[in-house]
This record gives C-alpha cells, structure tokens and sequence, in this order.
C-alpha cells in the first residue's frame, strides 16, 4: 500500500545543477583561484554526492601532491568556499533563478489531499532546502513534510542509503509502503538499497546516467499522478 513520497531536491525537484554551477564558480573568484568548472567538468562531477566532496575532489585533481597545511588548512579553505557558493545559491534561488519541475507541486498537493505523507531526502544542506522550498511553496513549507534527511542529519553520501534509512525511520514506514524520486544513478542506487520503488526524473546533468532498476524513467512528474503511483507501485 502506498502511504508516502520521499523526494530527492537538487534536480528532481527542480533544476538547480546550473545555479550551483554558477554558484561554485563565484566561489572561486571570491576566494581568489583560478578554478573554472564548465558544464561539462561539473557534469563528470555530480558522480560524486555533496558539494565539498566535489570541491576535494577537483582540488586534489589539480594538485595531486594536495596535502594539510598547519591546522587544517585545506578543510577550512574548502568550508569557506561552500559557504560562499550556499550564500550566492541561496540568493539566487530568493530572487527567482529557480523554479520547482512541471507536475512536482501539483502531485505533491494531490498526495496530501490524499492523505499520503511527503518527505525529503537529499544529500544537500538545509539552507539549500530551505531557499528552494520557502520560494516554491512558501514560509509554511516545512509543515507540508513529515520527515527531512539532508546532509546534517544524514551525512553519509548518497548512494550510500543512509538518508533513505533515516527518513523511513522518522515516517515509521516500510520501504515497500512508499516511492521515492530521484534524478541520478548515485540517488537511484541509495533508494534501492533502502528497499524503494524508485521513480526517475533525468534531467541536463544525468540524462546519461544508468537507471537499471527503476520503478519508470519519466521525462517529468507532469503526467504522474497518485493513481498512476499506486499502478506503478501495485505492479
């Protein structure tokens, strides 16, 4: 039976690969590097879950030999980075530059006509939650979620499954009971090993990735409604 929709953000439910580009790239700029990330390198770098993850990554890319410098020097250089790119997203995001997919908010409003719990999980920060959701739905957002697993309270990186698990703990559900949706093959892989039917979404950034194994593979959610859902999930 089909009781809740565990959501992924970034790229799922709306399309904010492009402003967390633009975002990272301001970061370098205030920090001073030569960095330069073009779609393509961030494309390659989504493979890997959570912002200063890919930081790290592309810095120890570009210098190999990349090692701590006094008191953890690289960890606060790389901090300060993502805290200049969350506050570049999250004005971005307040000023319009993102909106949610077509048909996301209409069956997330059908879902709680329905009586069906909404949830998030996400490997992303809650002030990146909160910027897209407060613009997308409103102040009132967060009441419209039983449960939130985010890189705070989750932090294990998709795919490892660790955010599903937490969230299916705080809805008190069994994965058979809900449906997750995701846009990437790290966040298909971390849905399945939590045991979720999981619907995919592609978008820009991950058309190319594998999702063997997903309930459907759909452009958007603007032709998915709860009773294709339960279908889906019935089957």
């Amino acid at each position: 039976m089909l009781n809740a929709l565990i959501f992924d953000v970034d790229g799922t439910l709306a399309d904010t690969e492009s402003v967390h580009l633009d975002a990272f790239n301001h970061a370098f700029k205030v920090e001073g590097l030569d960095w330069h990330w073009t779609v393509e390198h961030y494309t390659r770098l989504l493979d890997i879950s959570g912002g200063k993850e890919r930081l790290l990554h592309h810095w120890r890319t570009v210098e190999p030999a990349l090692k701590e410098v006094g008191a953890g020097a690289v960890n606060d250089t790389i901090h300060r980075l993502h805290e200049t790119k969350t506050a570049y997203y999250e004005s971005a995001v307040g000023q319009g530059a993102v909106t949610l997919r077509p048909g996301v908010l209409a069956l997330m409003s059908e879902a709680r006509r329905q009586g069906l719990q909404l949830a998030i999980a996400t490997t992303t920060s809650p002030v990146n939650i909160a910027a897209l959701l407060r613009s997308a739905i409103g102040p009132d957002w967060r009441s419209h979620f039983l449960a939130i697993g985010d890189a705070s309270n989750a932090p294990v990186k998709k795919p490892n499954p660790q955010v599903y698990m937490k969230v299916l703990a705080e809805l008190g559900l069994r994965a058979a009971d809900c449906v997750a949706f995701e846009d990437s093959s790290n966040g298909l892989r971390a849905a399945r090993a939590a045991g979720l039917d999981t619907v995919i979404t592609p978008n820009g950034f991950t058309a190319h990735h594998d999702f063997t194994g997903a309930l459907r593979i759909v452009p958007d959610l603007s032709q998915v409604s709860v009773a294709r859902l339960k279908e889906w999930h019935n089957r």
